[in-house]
């Protein structure tokens, strides 16, 4: 780990900065426009209806960046929007060709750093922190979508860190982590430990992980979470499994079928979240999140979860997979988020590309 020792100064933690949860005020959420036909066969219309949807919600609350690969593309964009009854204002179409558009693993993850102000309220800035995307170690077109962190810190003349370890690129994926922005993370050894499948950082330990992680996103207490539901392209992302609702509560998904094979390895993170202590030692709440039944497509098992939420300013909008526990799960958050209204979006057609809203959106803290 020679590299990051060497460099400790220049990293975020060591400047002040660090991630902060994503029910803190944004000012943003970046989304990318859907055009890869391979992420959603023969369904690709549909899809841009569903980010009509979402972005009518979203931008009630916030501006919304949406990444597309010209100006012919953003015009297009602006018509699904409009006939979305989306407010547009609140809309801005940054253009830089994408592979994909999921742009909670290859858009910009911002850091924050308090600044200490003369007047009574703190002010405080953000930076960027390019984690070097690879397509989940999984496919050979990522070269596009590695760089909107670049073209983000750019437009937005925010200071872009450069995360390394041991002289090489250092590769997670937002969809990877999950903050409380209290100093905990949260991951999984199936994403980011397995020895052979889908391996982002060859060779490294999770004493390693664990120091980069609180170098880069300044947290001081990593949690690992053994694995996730079948069907998952990215191998084991946690914001299909485990989210923090507020500092001190988790939503774990748990599979109540005995027979489905998801019930293994979700009964397993179960058994570890009894040994996990926050940041300040305290065990955290951990409130059950029941699983859909099963989709597939052919005979692709899909990563349907509810865990896969997002939280807005103005709104938590949810999965939903015209399934009996739409409504209990909807109902669980509901009362989890007393702050902002918990809406659910049809995402049968969306989780056909292996995930769904969280997945598709990244936020820029304000």
């Amino acid at each position: 780990m020679a590299n990051l020792k060497s460099t400790i100064l220049e990293t975020p933690a060591a400047l002040g900065y660090a991630m902060p949860a994503e029910w803190e005020r944004h000012e943003a959420t970046w989304l990318g426009w859907p055009h890869n036909e391979s992420d959603w066969p023969d369904k690709l219309d549909t899809i841009r209806w569903v980010y009509g949807e979402m972005v009518r919600k979203l931008s009630a609350g916030e501006r919304v960046r949406i990444l597309v690969r010209s100006r012919a593309e953003a015009k297009l964009a602006g018509s699904y929007l409009k006939r979305a009854n989306c407010d547009l204002k609140q809309v801005e179409f940054v253009v830089h060709p994408t592979n994909r558009g999921w742009t909670r693993d290859s858009g910009p993850i911002f850091v924050r750093k308090s600044l200490k102000s003369k007047a009574q309220s703190p002010k405080s800035e953000t930076a960027i922190v390019h984690f070097h995307f690879n397509a989940w170690a999984k496919y050979q077109n990522w070269q596009l979508d590695t760089r909107v962190p670049e073209t983000a810190a750019k437009l937005l003349k925010r200071r872009l860190f450069n995360a390394q370890v041991n002289g090489k690129n250092f590769v997670i994926e937002g969809g990877g982590i999950e903050v409380n922005g209290r100093g905990t993370l949260l991951t999984t050894e199936e994403c980011y430990q397995h020895p052979k499948i889908q391996v982002r950082n060859p060779g490294l330990t999770k004493a390693q992980y664990d120091e980069a992680f609180q170098a880069y996103l300044g947290v001081k207490n990593v949690l690992w979470l053994v694995a996730g539901p079948v069907g998952d392209d990215t191998h084991g992302h946690i914001d299909d499994i485990c989210r923090f609702v507020n500092p001190k509560t988790l939503v774990l998904i748990k599979e109540s079928n005995k027979r489905d094979v998801n019930y293994p390895p979700l009964t397993e993170n179960w058994e570890r979240i009894k040994h996990l202590r926050l940041e300040d030692g305290s065990k955290p709440e951990v409130v059950a999140l029941p699983m859909p039944a099963p989709l597939y497509h052919g005979k692709w098992r899909l990563p349907a979860s509810y865990a896969n939420f997002y939280i807005s300013n103005a709104c938590v909008i949810v999965p939903t997979f015209n399934d009996p526990n739409d409504r209990i799960a909807l109902g669980i958050l509901g009362e989890l988020f007393k702050d902002r209204p918990v809406v659910g979006i049809h995402a049968v057609d969306l989780v056909l590309g292996f995930g769904s809203l969280h997945c598709l959106t990244q936020q820029q803290p304000a």
